[in-house]
């Protein structure tokens, strides 16, 4: 598939895509900065009661104490293979902020070898993971009426899912 760019449109010229209305955030502002994050510690047991695993330092909004945090955890987060250092693939086409990451090798070389990789303990890298592939998705496929309607619907989403009204 290739990616399409948007021309310069001339006055009263409509493009095609969908026009993307902020109802939650404000362009600019970083949708999670409305949230109060807590910390807590995730424990996940079996039937019996027995410990099936545990992750320590889990920050989500404090929305999400309890069973949603305790389920956020350990159906969403990813526990393992998640490189501490990333670059962006530059795409003809695609906005930088928006643009797919990979491993930067050549950062994680200069990490101790069980350092380069983890998991996830943080909901702003999973809301982002998710919003950003729902919106990445979206621009390949044309279906927002320019970068600021991307943009609003990435922020608006990782909003959506941070308040759990998603």
């Amino acid at each position: 598939m290739e990616a399409r760019s948007k021309g310069v449109l001339e006055a009263g010229e409509a493009e095609a895509g969908m026009v993307i209305e902020r109802r939650f955030t404000t362009a600019g502002d970083n949708p999670f900065d409305v949230f109060d994050w807590i910390e807590m510690d995730v424990e996940i047991r079996n039937p019996d009661g027995s410990m099936a695993d545990s992750i320590e330092g889990v920050k989500l909004p404090s929305g999400f104490d309890g069973v949603a945090g305790k389920v956020c955890a350990q159906k969403y987060l990813r526990k393992a293979g998640v490189p501490r250092a990333l670059r962006k693939v530059p795409e003809d086409g695609v906005p930088v902020w928006l643009q797919r990451s990979a491993p930067d090798h050549e950062k994680l070389q200069t990490l101790e070898g069980d350092e380069r990789m983890g998991g996830e303990v943080d909901g702003r890298e999973l809301f982002r993971r998710l919003a950003g592939t729902w919106t990445y998705w979206g621009w390949k496929y044309g279906y927002f009426a320019s970068e600021v309607d991307a943009r609003a619907y990435f922020d608006e989403m990782c909003y959506l899912i941070a308040s759990q009204r998603s």
